[in-house]
């Protein structure tokens, strides 16, 4: 099993912060079906005041830089779902030139 964790901003403005956590409460159940469909076994998202905090469990196999972008181009519902969130956030200042979800290090484990 692979870990990921990655981080972004959701726009400094607290009703696209509350429109970006309704639509989440909401996901678009094609959306879901995907990312099962890539073999993703948990994924969370965290927020703390705009910055988010994304968590992947995935199979060992699993390799995000080209399975991600598969399962976004094979799916209209998942593209459309890609746009929507994108209108909602921005990298942290810290990601390097055209990253979005910037990748974070374990700096602990209990496990």
């Amino acid at each position: 099993m692979k870990t990921f964790a990655m981080t972004l901003n959701l726009k400094d403005d607290p009703s696209v912060i509350e429109k970006y956590a309704e639509y989440h409460r909401n996901v678009w159940p094609e959306v879901l079906d995907g990312l099962k469909g890539l073999g993703i076994a948990k994924m969370k998202i965290f927020l703390h005041g705009r910055r988010l905090f994304m968590y992947l469990e995935t199979p060992d196999d699993f390799d995000l830089e080209q399975d991600f972008p598969r399962y976004v181009a094979g799916s209209p519902r998942a593209r459309e779902w890609d746009k929507l969130m994108i209108t909602f956030q921005e990298p942290v200042a810290d990601a390097k030139p055209g990253e979005w979800w910037a990748p974070m290090q374990q700096a602990f484990s209990l496990f």
